[in-house]
């Protein structure tokens, strides 16, 4: 980068960033905290409201926050929008900040930031970035979004099981085939346990993936998902019908629902039957590719086949905000892995690929 101070990092490549926990919930032990959904509100419906507090931390980000070698503009900048987050910066204004990144940051964020303020709730914000793709976002910031979405949704579910799928909707995961098992555990985490092996020589001599050093979620240990969510250090075992899939299957169900009101319950299958399907889903960029060779009656290769990892059907309900010719149709949905067993889900296909009504 050239540049006249050295940059942190990139707000296009930078994970999200912890931000402090509120009051465990005096139902469940809180989750999710990471999300930031402590500093938003609700409204009367229970979408979540964006306030001063909830812009202001995404000022605190390393991409952000102006180096001491900062220009007297960006400081300035960055100083008056701490103090008043909503302020409307002119693209004059910007145009002066000296560092080319740091511009580039400030205008990704302004950008984000006035696309959530012309909405009223988060939710409606994130189905218009979804349905209508404008304006066009650093990833980061749609993880963000549907983190926070997500920790709405899933506000009282205790189902342990169903919240561990649903932590795939905004952290990737990494695929391991162990003891004839499909398992999903969170990419960073492996990242970090292949990090520590590699510096240490004990870890090292004693080899296995990685993987095997964390714990597989199960019906015991599901009860206590929600105090460890933010640790991340919980295998999901995707191989049954009756475990992961079906977790998975109630979590798209939720997720849907949440944002659309439209509830699709997802049925975990081995393979498809001979019935006809009338639309699909796809969870993810590579599970797009297979479902679309599937729709036109392609037959997948055996590496395309290995790397399904789950297929669902459904049928599409009498909703007055799908198209009436699609109401009824029934459907399936393809979960796929990358050829480099990472799997990202992008949850964002469930709602931009419905066969909505036309205005919705």
């Amino acid at each position: 980068m050239s540049q006249a101070h050295t940059r942190q990092t990139h707000i296009h490549d930078h994970k999200v960033v912890a931000t402090a926990p509120r009051e465990a919930s005096p139902i469940h032990d809180d989750f999710w905290v990471a999300s930031g959904h402590h500093l938003v509100d609700r409204d009367a419906q229970g979408g979540l409201v964006i306030t001063d507090a909830f812009l202001a931390a995404y000022l605190a980000r390393p991409e952000l926050v102006p180096p001491e070698e900062a220009c007297p503009v960006e400081r300035g900048l960055h100083a008056s929008l701490l103090a008043e987050p909503r302020r409307a910066i002119p693209p004059d204004e910007l145009a002066l900040v000296a560092d080319e990144d740091a511009r580039e940051n400030l205008d990704c964020f302004l950008a984000f930031r006035d696309h959530l303020l012309a909405h009223p709730t988060l939710e409606a914000a994130y189905l218009a970035l979804v349905t209508r793709g404008k304006p066009r976002l650093p990833v980061i910031f749609m993880g963000h979004l549907a983190h926070v979405i997500a920790r709405n949704a899933f506000d009282e579910v205790s189902d342990g099981w169903a919240l561990r799928a649903a932590e795939c909707f905004y952290r990737a995961q990494r695929l391991t085939f162990h003891e004839g098992r499909a398992l999903l555990a969170d990419a960073e985490t492996i990242e970090t346990h292949e990090h520590d092996r590699t510096h240490s020589p004990l870890l090292s001599m004693l080899g296995g993936p990685a993987v095997s050093e964390l714990e597989v979620l199960n019906d015991v240990n599901a009860g206590t998902y929600r105090a460890r969510s933010d640790a991340h250090d919980l295998v999901l075992d995707i191989t049954d019908l009756a475990g992961g899939r079906a977790a998975m299957a109630r979590a798209m169900t939720r997720w849907i629902a949440h944002l659309t009101g439209i509830a699709i319950e997802f049925t975990p299958v081995e393979r498809f039957s001979d019935r006809d399907f009338g639309w699909f889903l796809s969870l993810d960029q590579d599970g797009t590719a297979f479902a679309n060779k599937v729709w036109r009656g392609e037959a997948l290769d055996d590496d395309e086949a290995a790397r399904v990892l789950a297929l669902f059907t459904f049928t599409l309900p009498d909703h007055p905000r799908l198209e009436a010719g699609k109401r009824g149709a029934s459907g399936f949905a393809v979960l796929g892995s990358s050829a480099d067993r990472f799997v990202r889900i992008k949850p964002q296909n469930l709602i931009a690929g419905l066969p909505l009504a036309a205005g919705e």
